[in-house]
């Protein structure tokens, strides 16, 4: 049995349909495995996913980047995310975004830069104060906390990695990351020509501009 929503369930709701089949197969003895097949009419798609799943039923569906008729199903790699940081699933996915992006690539359908996880701005950030986050807590040995300190998601456990950029919200911390990062020494000199070129800028500095400055 498929449960098709056709995008206006909510959780409470999707919770209460799938308990009310659940029980009439418990009351019948009927040996029926129940699917749930959400769509994203109203962005609930996923949530919609996890409470028919915490309800009950044996199975969700997905897509790839959440293909599918009108605003699509449930969003596969997103699905997997929440699985694997909830302790549900123990798989390697360090290839998701690989899987994303030629999911994207095969059926023209482009993926936002800010879409969660594997959208192009998922793990950027040029704000000052994450910049100093970050950093700080790079300096420190615990393996993952350069990717959760100003994230839900530890970039490192889907082959990804947080990437500080400069601009005009930058920090002075945002120019000593991306120097150390890149192996150019932070004289105080290279660090304020960088930090005021940003802040005169309305936009962030590309990594050539960076380069050019830091010479």
């Amino acid at each position: 049995m498929i449960a098709d929503t056709v995008g206006h369930a909510t959780p409470f709701g999707t919770m209460a349909l799938v308990r009310y089949i659940r029980k009439i197969m418990d009351e019948t003895g009927a040996k029926i495995r129940v699917d749930w097949h959400g769509h994203r009419d109203r962005g609930l798609a996923l949530a919609n996913s996890f409470a028919a799943w915490m309800a009950g039923a044996d199975q969700v569906h997905g897509a790839a980047i959440g293909l599918g008729e009108r605003v699509g199903n449930t969003p596969m790699e997103l699905l997997l995310v929440n699985l694997k940081l909830m302790g549900w699933i123990d798989r390697d996915l360090t290839r998701l975004k690989d899987y994303s992006l030629l999911a994207s690539s095969a059926t023209g359908v482009a993926i936002p830069g800010n879409y969660p996880v594997v959208g192009r701005d998922a793990f950027r950030t040029a704000t000052g104060v994450h910049a100093a986050a970050v950093s700080r807590h790079t300096r420190k040995t615990m393996h993952g906390w350069p990717t959760t300190c100003i994230s839900g998601v530890p970039a490192y456990l889907f082959g990804l990695e947080q990437k500080i950029e400069i601009g005009p919200m930058s920090g002075k911390s945002n120019v000593l990351f991306w120097l150390s990062e890149n192996g150019i020494e932070a004289t105080e000199d290279r660090v304020t020509r960088i930090y005021d070129a940003a802040k005169k800028s309305n936009r962030l500095l590309t990594e050539e501009e960076i380069r050019a400055l830091a010479q």
